[in-house]
């Protein structure tokens, strides 16, 4: 009989792989790249593959993850409901004239992602992450009612100790302090590492945590959103994870060069919204029902337009990337854009040589060293398509480039945690700020200029001269790319 298997074994495995292909045929119907994915892993991987499908293919879009009793959703329908009737009648007021052109692009965020427009806040820029995390600190030393941390990554090292010990001390202070970590991107920070918090009276917990050791048949769907909220009146919102080579000290990266913005005002209360969403949902503790002091009356700090997008694979429509989409729909002049990862869609690359070839201005500034080489490969990939076509391509040479912003004629812009890329748009849970103002959107644009100073400038003809083994390896790459 072992013989009989042995001897067979090429059609058994055949026969055995032509159904599960059938099965992931039928369950990924609706996106025909995902699916050829998914075969070419079942292909190269026969039988085993279909068990890395099952761990890293689940669709979360058809799974009700997030509830809301139902008072709460009535009052969040109301208001939805209330600001569409506000904009259908033409009775928004925009605090600056250039946000009006922009009025379909904030009614579709607020009808597909909920996602109201308030006008009364201020924004502050941070592009390291000294000066990001002085301002965190000096915010938390403040904090008298409550603490909200969200991050992807936590190191435990200096600026990792830092943060816990200045909870810490704030938590024996009476103030409640609750820290939410992804468990894949921080899955080698011991449990251990939060103690003193968690003794002191603080709450942690992890999004999406692995009930079986070493084996999370979610690990495929992260929490990527970086959210701070201090007192529901302050909000940090961006790219900087926590962790010693966000402050430039690793070796290998450099100069950590990110964006990140700290906001108050009324968008401050939807992060929070957002916030709780997700707490609730990773932990077993949620929030009280008495919720008032999470969402004191925000003060008119400033005249910035601003809606917070969050998206995520329990979602069937890709809200952020439909943002990013209509923004370079409506540029008329220029399109900058920062990414660490560029591995776009066929809609968000159609969008960009339609851009291009209708002559406007569009730079994209990318890392010019990898810090994950097959999702780099990817990347060059995609270039020579808007090379061709007379797009400027900036290669960040001074460190390593970890931005995640676009802006739009200097008038609109987005910063957040959503990279260019099918894993945020589709398989990640992420939150971006969009900004309607053209002063914020005027400092950014001069931002990404000062940055091309450090840039090295990749034409189309030196992209020509790729090796055939570098061509080789970015195509090879590039039919996995719906699921890297």
């Amino acid at each position: 009989m072992m013989d009989f298997v042995l001897s067979n074994l090429v059609s058994i495995i055949t026969i055995i792989n032509l159904p599960l292909a059938i099965a992931v045929m039928f369950m990924e119907r609706r996106n025909v790249g995902v699916t050829w994915a998914w075969l070419m892993v079942l292909l190269f991987l026969p039988a085993v593959g279909f068990v890395v499908y099952l761990v890293f293919g689940q669709n979360l879009s058809k799974k009700k993850l997030y509830k809301l009793n139902k008072r709460t959703k009535e009052t969040i329908t109301a208001l939805i409901e209330q600001q569409r009737r506000e904009f259908r009648d033409h009775r928004i007021v925009f605090n600056d004239d250039a946000a009006e052109q922009y009025a379909d692009l904030i009614y579709m965020n607020l009808t597909s992602g909920f996602a109201l427009y308030t006008q009364n806040n201020h924004v502050d820029i941070y592009t390291n992450g000294p000066d990001k995390f002085e301002a965190l600190f000096a915010d938390i030393a403040r904090a008298t009612h409550h603490i909200h941390l969200m991050y992807y990554i936590v190191h435990n090292d200096d600026i990792g100790r830092r943060l816990v010990e200045a909870l810490t001390e704030k938590a024996k202070q009476g103030v409640k302090v609750r820290f939410l970590v992804d468990d894949i991107g921080s899955s080698m920070l011991k449990r251990e590492f939060f103690q003193s918090l968690v003794q002191a009276g603080g709450e942690v917990t992890y999004f999406f945590p692995s009930k079986i050791p070493y084996l999370n048949i979610r690990v495929n769907y992260r929490n990527h959103r970086k959210l701070a909220i201090i007192d529901g009146q302050i909000g940090y919102i961006g790219g900087f994870n926590v962790g010693d080579e966000y402050m430039g000290r690793n070796k290998r990266f450099g100069f950590w060069r990110d964006t990140h913005l700290r906001i108050t005002g009324y968008a401050v209360l939807q992060m929070q919204a957002n916030y709780m969403m997700d707490w609730n949902l990773a932990s077993p503790v949620s929030f009280s029902r008495e919720v008032l002091g999470l969402f004191p009356p925000a003060a008119n700090t400033g005249s910035t337009g601003i809606q917070i997008v969050s998206s995520g694979p329990d979602q069937t429509l890709e809200q952020i990337k439909n943002a990013y989409i209509k923004m370079i729909f409506a540029a008329k002049k220029s399109i900058y854009m920062q990414t660490p990862y560029f591995i776009p869609d066929e809609s968000v690359l159609n969008a960009l040589k339609l851009a291009v070839l209708s002559g406007i201005d569009v730079r994209i500034m990318l890392p010019g060293k990898p810090d994950h080489k097959m999702v780099y490969w990817a990347t060059f990939s995609y270039l020579g398509e808007l090379l061709e076509e007379g797009m400027k391509c900036y290669l960040y040479e001074k460190g390593f480039l970890h931005a995640k912003a676009i802006v739009v004629d200097g008038s609109v812009a987005s910063v957040g945690t959503a990279n260019v890329d099918i894993r945020s748009f589709k398989l990640n849970f992420e939150v971006n700020a969009i900004l309607y103002d053209t002063e914020t959107a005027s400092r950014l644009q001069r931002i990404f200029e000062d940055d091309m100073k450090d840039c090295t400038e990749l034409t189309y003809e030196q992209y020509q001269r790729r090796s055939r083994m570098q061509r080789f390896r970015e195509s090879c790459v590039r039919l996995l790319s719906p699921i890297l």
